[in-house]
């Protein structure tokens, strides 16, 4: 591909895992292939990739703003890769009050129903 293609690619598998990343990787069609460069490029070469802030700071804003935007579906797989990034329950925790404060206490109890389920799932061994 490219340099940032492949700067991405080695971003995303540090904070998401191999084993994540492989399945999104077989699953990948061609319909899907345009999409996924885009993000392998875009959010995980360029945005995860840069040193401006650290992995854990940037692991809380992107629960933060997930939660905040109503992107639910996606904050499981972010929790997941707080083992990845340093961030703890406690950053993820305080990142969900401020989004309760600025965004809404509904979209802030949703996140952190997931926020426990799915570190309940890792706690049990789960990924």
């Amino acid at each position: 591909m490219n340099e940032t293609f492949d700067k991405g690619m080695k971003v995303r598998r540090e904070v998401l895992g191999d084993a994540h990343v492989d399945r999104a990787e077989t699953s990948k069609t061609e319909l899907d292939l345009p999409f996924q460069t885009l993000i392998t490029e875009a959010a995980w070469g360029r945005v995860w990739a840069s040193d401006g802030i650290s992995r854990r700071d940037r692991s809380m804003l992107t629960i933060a703003l997930l939660a905040a935007t109503g992107n639910f579906e996606e904050i499981p797989m972010h929790v997941r890769a707080t083992a990845n990034t340093g961030a703890s329950k406690t950053d993820v925790t305080e990142a969900l009050q401020h989004v309760a404060i600025y965004a809404g206490v509904p979209k802030a109890n949703h996140a952190l129903k997931l926020v426990k389920q799915t570190f309940h799932e890792i706690e049990q061994g789960g990924k």
